[in-house]
């Protein structure tokens, strides 16, 4: 019997197998997306091997780890209040829409003759973070209630939850995704994706079935008036290429529309639904996996966007 155990990890879109002995051990590494078993002093390369060999695939690297470049120990140095990778997408706008439903604004809706000084306190985040966690129930007829339901930026923020969700489903073809990217004059960039295929800032637009209709730079969204959301999408893209000193590519991703009108569609804006987003999965020629990796350090350290 092998005296080693092969355990699959999986996280921040890179899928390991780890190689123990029975104390817990770690002795070596498969990375199943660079095709590159590291080694480490504690057991011989064949015996590693030969516990992997049931989960190789193709051609193979095997030696020590590689040595961590300038990237990665910037990354590591990184203070986790200037790290923009924990972000979700629509960051932002969790926090706005949490305080529609403090459980405060709920006492004086629901029990008008309760004490003013009893709702005065304010309640912790942890009590408040959605109307799911409030104990008394929201009538339709309710102020507060109208206010969560008809806030267009709940459709925002499902809009930016469904294409973080598919842009972060491209990690396992190389790409390295960043959400809610603050920038200076409370402006944010929706998601970058770097990845292959370059660099891409996206913008996304809430369409909810509705008919979108595109005419550089305006882009209408059923009858609502037409907004220049081409020209917001390039600017992005543009103060994107300042932080990062590379080439940036804007984005419009546009979310469950009826019908998508691109006549004619522009040179310098890619606009897709978001369900083409997994398509780019297969594109590529662009950066290497080195690239990638050196920008999304920069790209992830809040300082990159201070002077854009």
């Amino acid at each position: 019997m092998s005296r080693l155990r092969v355990t699959p990890t999986r996280g921040q879109g890179r899928d390991r197998l780890y190689v123990s002995l029975r104390d817990g051990t770690t002795v070596a590494w498969y990375d199943k997306d660079t095709g590159r078993v590291s080694v480490l002093s504690g057991a011989g390369r064949d015996e590693v091997l030969s516990a992997l060999a049931p989960y190789l695939t193709g051609e193979v690297t095997v030696g020590p780890p590689r040595v961590p470049t300038p990237a990665d120990l910037d990354r590591l140095a990184l203070h986790p209040d200037d790290d923009l990778a924990p972000n979700r997408p629509g960051e932002a706008l969790h926090a706005e829409l949490a305080e529609l439903a403090e459980p405060t604004e709920l006492t004086e809706l629901t029990e008008p003759d309760a004490p003013r000084a009893a709702s005065s306190a304010r309640p912790s985040r942890s009590s408040s973070s959605s109307l799911s966690s409030l104990s008394a129930p929201l009538s339709p007829s309710s102020p507060l209630w109208r206010r969560w339901h008809q806030d267009p930026r709940r459709a925002e923020l499902l809009a930016q939850e469904t294409v973080g969700d598919r842009l972060d489903g491209l990690e396992g073809a190389g790409w390295r995704v960043l959400h809610s990217i603050p920038l200076p004059g409370a402006a944010r960039i929706d998601h970058l994706a770097i990845g292959p295929a370059g660099i891409l800032a996206v913008r996304t637009l809430p369409a909810r079935k509705r008919r979108v209709g595109v005419d550089d730079p305006l882009v209408r969204v059923g009858r609502a008036a037409p907004a220049p959301h081409l020209r917001w999408a390039r600017r992005a893209a543009e103060r994107a290429a300042r932080a990062l000193a590379a080439e940036v590519r804007p984005v419009l991703a546009v979310v469950e529309p009826g019908r998508l009108d691109v006549l004619p569609a522009p040179a310098d804006v890619r606009i897709l639904r978001d369900t083409e987003i997994a398509a780019l999965a297969s594109a590529g020629g662009v950066l290497k996996p080195a690239d990638i990796e050196s920008l999304y350090a920069t790209a992830r350290d809040r300082h990159s966007w201070l002077r854009v």
